[in-house]
C-alpha cells in the first residue's frame, strides 16, 4: 500500500515512450524529436543526458530507452543494454540469423560468448535479481531460435 506522501508526490504520467536510439547518437531529429516533441519535453536535455549515459558504448550500438513523460512536461528515462540478438549477431559475425532455425545453422558461438553476454545483461533492471546461469540459459535459447550453434570452443 502506498503512503500518503507517495500519493501526494506522485506526478501524473502523460505517456511512456519506447525508442531505440544509437548510443551517443541522440539528436533532436527523428525519431527522438517528434516522439518527445508531442509531449513538449525538453529535447536538448534528453539528448545531453542520453549521450552522457551511453558514452561507454561504441557509437551506433542500438540502445533501448524507455521515457516516462509527465504532465508537467518533465521526464525520466531508463536505458537498457542492447538486445541479446544484437550481441549474438556481433559474436557470431553475422548480419541475420538462419531463415530455417533447427534445420540450417547460420553460425556458431562459444559458451564464453554466452557468459560474457549474460554478465552484461545482468546489469539490466529486469535481470538484476536473476542468476548468471538462468540468464545464460535464456541466451542459449535465443541463440538456438536464431539458428546459432552453441559450442564449447571454436574449431
Amino acid at each position: 500500500m502506498a503512503t500518503l506522501k507517495e500519493i501526494l508526490t506522485r506526478r501524473p504520467v502523460a505517456a511512456t515512450i519506447r525508442l531505440t536510439v544509437p548510443a551517443g547518437g541522440a539528436r533532436p531529429a527523428p525519431p527522438v524529436g517528434p516522439a518527445l516533441g508531442q509531449y513538449r519535453l525538453n529535447l536538448m536535455t534528453f539528448c545531453k543526458d542520453f549521450n552522457a549515459r551511453t558514452q561507454k558504448y561504441k557509437p551506433d550500438t542500438p540502445m533501448a530507452v524507455i521515457i516516462t513523460a509527465f504532465k508537467d512536461n518533465t521526464f525520466e528515462f531508463t536505458v537498457k543494454s542492447p538486445s541479446v540478438t544484437w550481441y549474438l549477431k556481433k559474436a557470431a559475425g553475422i548480419e541475420f540469423g538462419s531463415s530455417r532455425p533447427g534445420h540450417v545453422t547460420a553460425s556458431s558461438v562459444t559458451l564464453k560468448h554466452i557468459y560474457e553476454i549474460a554478465k552484461i545483461k545482468q546489469s539490466d533492471p529486469y535481470c538484476q535479481y536473476m542468476s548468471l546461469e538462468s540468464i545464460s540459459k535464456s541466451i542459449i535459447g535465443t541463440a538456438n531460435s536464431m539458428g546459432l550453434k552453441v559450442v564449447k570452443e571454436l574449431e
